[in-house]
């Protein structure tokens, strides 16, 4: 089963997506996510020029050692980009050999161990009255898990917090980036939002009550004694985990926050490579591993990283926002499947254009997400309306405090 054509397809049904599409010579074709938010053209042209060359010809089914090839022969390894071009190909194998077999994906890493993945919502809110709307209306949409984000006076805007929110916040539709010339400079006070965050927690539980698993994420701008400090502060409200604390190339950190408070850590949706996890896991400084298989490494390796996590009692939390593409995210559902280690699932709903392009056979239903039984990773790309929309450069956010200092965004 050799590979005849490959091919990248950048689309931006609302936002972008880079996708690989594999077709062997007998005529079954793989998708893969290359997505990377901000960042797309980057591993578009890492694909083009330099990896389809290299594909053609090649046995499909060689999963592993083309993954091998990719990660061990280009010298310079590991990286956003490296890996995320690495992760579509990987993908679109898994998707050909479970398309071959006539088995959803999921049955070839070893079958289901649930019958459906816990996923959480994404409600957030200025002030509590919007947070509430919108902590009701992802309740009534079947979420058993919600992630709080909230405003800080003080604050014009906060990342988490809902464009739609004024209208009640039902949707989640913040788009961190934005078609702009220059990426968006926004304001940040970790005092004030120290300050405010417990607060939030303790009105929510007293809403909502004891049972509902809160998330909550700190996206990396805390110091590790000011996530130290949070994290404290927030043990009366039993969360599901704080995340991103502090940033994640800052391994160390997670020592010092782990002395202090006993609120499960998540954290990982920056890292790319199993080498980010293993301090974090032989010391079980983590609780929870964040990574996507569209910027780990694929199928093949995310696997790894959590084959490895369950050696130390740590679970899967995969990222899963709308920077990943409904071929991402079908991925992550047949490993949440198979996984013994399983944890819970993001869960971003894609646009009605962005479904347009990538047709999808997943499900949500109660709570649970499932990949479907259809053959492979179950989404089909529909070339055609992937053209209705080209691309559009945009950019993450910038973030900087009152004195004009860059911080971490």
């Amino acid at each position: 089963m050799r590979i005849a054509a490959v091919e990248v397809v950048v689309t931006c049904p609302g936002r972008n997506f880079v996708t690989l599409r594999i077709t062997t010579e007998d005529g079954i074709t793989g998708l893969g996510d290359a997505t990377l938010n901000g960042r797309e053209l980057a591993v578009e042209a890492y694909l083009r020029e330099h990896v389809v060359p290299l594909l053609v010809g090649r046995d499909a089914s060689a999963i592993e050692d083309t993954w091998q090839y990719l990660y061990r022969g280009a010298y310079w390894r590991r990286g956003p980009v490296t890996m995320a071009a690495i992760a579509a190909v990987d993908t679109a194998l898994w998707d050909i050999k479970a398309r071959a077999a006539g088995m959803p994906l999921y049955q070839l890493l070893g079958g289901a161990c649930r019958v459906g993945a816990l996923a959480y919502g994404h409600a957030s809110g200025r002030d509590l009255p919007e947070l509430f709307d919108s902590i009701r209306a992802h309740l009534e949409r079947g979420f058993r898990a919600i992630r709080v984000q909230t405003g800080i006076p003080g604050l014009d805007t906060v990342y988490g917090v809902a464009a739609s929110a004024a209208g009640g916040g039902d949707r989640y539709d913040y788009e961190p980036a934005r078609p702009t010339a220059l990426p968006v400079e926004e304001s940040w006070d970790t005092r004030a939002y120290l300050r405010h965050v417990p607060s939030v927690f303790e009105a929510v539980r007293s809403e909502f009550g004891p049972a509902l698993p809160l998330l909550h994420d700190g996206h990396h701008r805390m110091t590790p004694i000011e996530a130290a400090r949070l994290g404290k502060a927030l043990e009366p409200y039993d969360l599901f985990w704080l995340e991103d604390a502090t940033p994640g190339e800052d391994q160390a950190a997670l020592r010092l926050i782990r002395q202090h408070t006993t609120t499960p850590l998540a954290i990982g949706e920056v890292f790319n490579s199993i080498h980010d996890y293993t301090t974090l896991l032989s010391e079980r400084l983590i609780d929870y591993v964040r990574s996507a298989v569209t910027h780990t490494g694929g199928v093949t390796a995310l696997k790894k990283v959590l084959d490895f996590a369950a050696v130390y009692g740590v679970k899967s939390g995969m990222h899963g926002p709308t920077d990943i593409s409904p071929v991402g995210m079908a991925a992550a559902l047949h490993l949440d499947l198979a996984v013994h280690n399983f944890g819970i699932q993001e869960y971003m709903p894609h646009t009605a254009e962005t479904l347009e392009v990538f047709r999808t056979s997943y499900t949500f239903v109660d709570g649970l997400l499932h990949p479907s039984d259809s053959p492979g990773l179950g989404v089909e790309l529909d070339v055609d309306a992937a053209g209705r929309f080209p691309y559009r450069a945009a950019y993450l956010p910038v973030n900087r405090l009152a004195d004009g200092t860059l911080h971490d965004w």
